[in-house]
């Protein structure tokens, strides 16, 4: 049980649901495309860009970005989700960022991977705080401290 609550400890900031939105919808979205644009988005891409078994992979991550991007968005299981977000950013960003850094400079670089960095840098941050002050998180630990 401490664990668990150790787990939903959050920061009680009422801001920090504006970043669980923003994080939350970006990979929920993805996620849900790599699915309905297979061919661009989902199992094509990764073939494109050369990530081993792409037809395993690519619904994997599709399936993880639309879970943890939901219960990000719900606030439960903040910190937890947040973990497979992190590392899904920077296996995007050394698959795809690094290779346009290569060929096209920091500046091609830069642009292409501000959603990442965006997504990477606040996934990190709610990892941190977790789900702050109207989070099922906040909630749970709320009810379960009563019970005491």
């Amino acid at each position: 049980m401490r664990l668990l609550l150790a787990l939903l400890a959050t920061k009680d900031l009422q801001a920090v649901i504006l970043v669980r939105l923003m994080v939350g919808a970006v990979f929920l979205s993805e996620g849900i495309q790599k699915f309905l644009f297979p061919a661009t988005l989902g199992v094509g891409r990764f073939t494109k860009i050369g990530i081993p078994s792409p037809e395993v992979l690519a619904p994997f991550v599709g399936v993880v970005e639309i879970s943890c991007g939901a219960l990000i968005l719900a606030g439960l299981l903040t910190r937890l989700a947040a973990i497979p977000l992190i590392i899904d950013m920077l296996v995007a960003i050394a698959t795809t960022k690094v290779p346009i850094l290569m060929k096209s400079g920091v500046w091609a670089m830069a642009h292409e991977s501000r959603t990442d960095w965006s997504m990477l840098i606040g996934s990190i941050f709610l990892l941190l705080v977790g789900g702050g002050a109207w989070s099922a998180d906040r909630a749970i630990e709320f009810f379960a401290s009563r019970g005491r």
